[in-house]
């Protein structure tokens, strides 16, 4: 199951490539195409810019440790994805999602002398210009947060029930009676 999610992620890199590749190839930097507008109200474009730094331009100018950074969290996700440490089919979509996402940056910034092609713009929200890339690495580590999250909350609930269940027979035992 993990080398199926690691194919997943590796046809996501491609598909972020290709919409990238259709960007580059068709757009000026800086032109814009409306998608979506109702009324006077932009919701939807595609916007041709380049980032230097991460979500939200975080961290612009320092493209080493981006690339470094990226990379030992990849070779750490691909590491566990290979020697199967990661066992729910949950989990490892999650990480398949993250890797996905991950390469597809690492691959801009490595060969676009540290600039990530970004393209979505979503007005709708006063939100970052992001591709497909991010989608699939925020997706991915939001789906991990939220099934790590709910197993934590369903072992509590577990602990307590079993702390519960042993409770009242130990009352019982000690009721002073002999």
């Amino acid at each position: 199951m993990q080398y199926i999610w690691l194919l997943i992620a590796a046809a996501l890199v491609g598909l972020d490539r290709l919409t990238k590749w259709l960007v580059v190839s068709n757009m000026e930097l800086k032109d814009v195409i409306h998608i979506i507008k109702i009324g006077d109200t932009e919701v939807l474009n595609i916007y041709y810019c380049l980032n230097n730094g991460a979500a939200f331009s975080k961290l612009s100018g320092h493209t080493v440790l981006l690339i470094v950074i990226t990379s030992v969290i990849l070779l750490g996700l691909l590491l566990l994805m290979v020697t199967k440490k990661i066992k729910r089919p949950v989990h490892m979509a999650s990480v398949g999602l993250i890797i996905g996402g991950g390469i597809g940056n690492l691959i801009d910034r490595i060969f676009n002398g540290g600039l990530v092609v970004d393209f979505i713009d979503f007005r709708l929200i006063n939100f970052a210009i992001f591709n497909v890339a991010d989608i699939c690495a925020v997706c991915g580590a939001g789906l991990l947060l939220i099934t790590v999250a709910v197993d934590e909350i369903r072992e509590i609930k577990n602990k307590r029930a079993a702390k519960a269940a042993t409770e009242p027979a130990s009352e019982e035992n000690d009721n002073g009676e002999d």
